[in-house]
């Protein structure tokens, strides 16, 4: 699986990753899954506080193997003042059952003051508890605030919605972060719900990629929205089958002419006022 450094951490770690937003029902096969995916290099797994039970599937899933994995969990704005955050991730490190999380991000902006976020990140690394920190569906003018506050090389990454359909962080989101050295975690990859359908113009651009490369749409378009430095992306599947078609996709190269009729295919159209977020 192929390594990108995960913004100005210094670490490698693997462009495709394993999601775990809505991840609940089957946790047998939840649980099968994410070590399937683990097996097949899909080491960066993310999860939340808000993913109701994804935590603690998560850490079962990592059960004997946690120095083997990119480990990434997520507090609420509502928890994020201060001393909220430092209790919100005591909280997530039980569930997960270990001692650290290789980043851990604020999940969208809220109400408590970034500096009061930030100051409670960096207590937490401190402590030896996250070894870094980023944010989740920041805009420029937030992560502009957030650099502000916590000075170059601090934020490890930006976690926003990207899917060949919802292109908006192209514009300058994605730029943003390039020329500040953050990470940029693509999440929702496939959509939520609403993957191009095989009949569709854009499902028939994607089916004629993918037998091109013996492989499947959905790999096609995760190997797209990794084409740029910096991007990572982290679909998110209970079957252990399709955890290791996820990983499959690092290994396709798409020729200038393909991205370029994947590209005319999902224009990313005109700069919304306001930053899509799930």
């Amino acid at each position: 699986m192929r390594n990108r450094e995960f913004g100005p951490t210094g670490r490698g770690v693997p462009v495709i990753g394993q999601g775990t937003w809505r991840l609940d029902g089957d946790r047998a096969g939840a649980v099968a899954a994410l070590r399937a995916g683990l097996d097949a290099g899909l080491s960066h797994i993310d999860t939340a506080e808000m993913y109701g039970e994804a935590e603690p599937i998560v850490g079962e899933a990592i059960a004997g193997r946690r120095d083997g994995v990119f480990l990434v969990s997520k507090v609420v704005p509502g928890n994020a003042s201060r001393a909220g955050v430092v209790a919100a991730c005591d909280r997530s490190l039980r569930r997960l059952r270990t001692d650290r999380l290789d980043a851990y991000l604020l999940h969208w902006p809220g109400q408590h003051p970034l500096e009061e976020t930030i100051a409670g990140f960096e207590a937490l690394k401190a402590a030896g508890k996250i070894l870094s920190w980023g944010v989740s569906n920041f805009d420029v003018e937030d992560l502009a605030e957030a650099l502000a506050i916590a000075g170059p090389g601090a934020i490890a990454c930006n976690q926003v919605l990207y899917h060949l359909q919802e292109r908006a962080i192209e514009h300058a989101v994605l730029p943003w972060c390039r020329s500040h050295g953050v990470a940029l975690v693509g999440y929702s990859p496939f959509g939520s719900g609403d993957f191009p359908h095989a009949d569709s113009p854009g499902g028939r651009v994607l089916a004629g990629i993918a037998q091109a490369h013996a492989t499947t749409p959905h790999a096609v378009a995760l190997t797209f929205l990794t084409r740029e430095a910096g991007t990572f992306t982290i679909p998110k599947t209970g079957r252990a089958d399709r955890a290791i078609e996820n990983a499959r996709a690092d290994g396709i190269d798409l020729a200038a002419e393909e991205r370029a009729a994947l590209d005319a295919a999902f224009p990313r159209g005109p700069r919304p006022r306001h930053l899509p977020m799930l």
